[in-house]
C-alpha cells in the first residue's frame, strides 16, 4: 500500500541563474554553473511528499536518454517506487531560469506522445487501488485513462498549474478531480467564477507569494496566507508541488482541508530554501 500515487509529472530542470527575468538584451550573458536534475511537476510532488514521510510511487514515461537517467538515479536515491514505461520522444524538459530573489520563469518542452495509452487502464487501476491518495499531472497520455482512475475509487487531486479556465485541454482532468489545485497566473479575479464551476469539489487557488484561497462552495473563501520561509529564498521551482504534497500529507494525517493548506503554506516556504528538488532530511516540516 502507497500513500500517495502521483500519475506522470516527471523530466528533468536545466536550471540556469540569471541576473534578472527578463533577460537584458545581450548576445551572451556569464551566469553560475548551469544544472541539470530532476524536475518538473511530477517530481515535485513525489519528492516533497517522500520528504514529508509518506509512502510515495510514481507512473509515467520517460526516455531511453540521459535525462531520463537523471530522473531514474534521483528516484532510486530516494526510494520512490517507480513504474516506468518508454517514451520514445524522450524525457521531458525545462529551462528555469531563477533570478538573484528566487523568482522563475520556465521554458517547457512536454514532448508530447503519441500513439495509444502506455499502460494498461486495468493496470493504473491496480496501482491506483493500492493508494489511499492519487494526485495527477496533466499529461496527455493520461486522458483516455482518467475513467479507470475515477473508477478505482480513491481521492483523486489534480493540479491545473496557469490554467485561464477556457482552455478545453485541462477541463477533464479538473472534471475527474475531487480536489483541484490552480495557480491565479492567468485567472486572476476570475479564480472565484472559475470555483464555482467546479463546485462542490474544493478548489486550492495558489498566488505565489501572496498566500492561496480555498474555495469550498460554501461562501466566501478561506484566506491562506503565505508562511516565512525558514531561510533565504534561493529557488521558487517546486514550491507549488511542495504545497501540493503538504496539503496531501495534512489530509492524510486527518487534518481539515483548511489546516492542511496553511500547513501546506509551511511547507512551500521550506521548499524555496533549497536548490532542488532532493529535499535533505528535516528540511520540510513534518507537521
Amino acid at each position: 500500500m502507497y500513500d500517495l500515487l502521483v500519475v506522470g509529472g516527471l523530466g528533468v530542470d536545466v536550471r540556469v541563474r540569471v541576473p534578472a527575468i527578463p533577460l537584458p538584451a545581450a548576445d551572451s550573458v556569464t551566469v553560475d554553473p548551469i544544472e541539470l536534475r530532476i524536475g518538473n511537476t511530477g517530481a515535485g510532488v513525489a519528492l516533497a511528499a517522500h520528504a514529508l514521510g509518506l509512502r510515495v510511487a510514481v507512473i509515467d514515461v520517460i526516455g531511453a536518454d540521459p535525462a531520463g537517467d537523471v530522473v531514474r538515479a534521483a528516484l532510486a536515491r530516494t526510494g520512490v517506487h517507480a513504474v516506468l514505461g518508454d517514451a520514445s520522444a524522450g524525457t521531458r524538459r525545462s529551462v528555469n531560469m531563477v533570478d538573484p530573489t528566487g523568482r522563475r520563469m520556465s521554458l517547457y518542452d512536454p514532448r508530447p506522445w503519441h500513439g495509444p495509452a502506455p499502460f494498461p487502464a486495468t493496470e493504473l487501476a491496480a496501482l491506483a487501488g493500492e493508494a489511499a491518495h492519487v494526485h495527477l499531472s496533466i499529461m496527455d497520455w493520461t486522458v483516455p485513462l482518467l475513467p479507470a482512475l475515477r473508477a478505482a475509487g480513491g481521492v483523486l487531486s489534480t493540479d491545473l498549474h496557469d490554467w485561464d479556465g477556457a482552455n478545453a485541454y485541462h477541463r477533464p482532468f479538473a472534471e475527474a478531480a475531487d480536489l483541484v489545485f490552480v495557480s491565479a497566473v492567468r485567472l486572476g479575479a476570475r479564480a472565484g467564477v472559475l470555483a464555482a464551476a467546479l463546485a462542490p469539489r474544493p478548489v486550492l487557488v495558489t498566488r505565489g507569494a501572496d498566500g492561496a484561497e480555498l474555495h469550498t462552495g460554501a461562501g466566501d473563501p478561506t484566506l491562506v496566507p503565505a508562511a516565512v520561509p525558514p531561510g533565504a529564498v534561493v529557488d521558487t521551482n517546486g514550491a507549488g508541488d511542495a504545497f501540493a504534497a503538504g496539503v496531501i500529507a495534512g489530509r492524510l494525517r486527518g487534518a481539515s482541508l483548511a489546516d492542511a493548506a496553511a500547513y501546506a503554506a509551511r511547507v512551500a516556504a521550506a521548499a524555496c530554501t533549497h536548490d532542488g528538488m532532493e529535499y535533505p532530511p528535516g528540511l520540510l516540516p513534518r507537521r
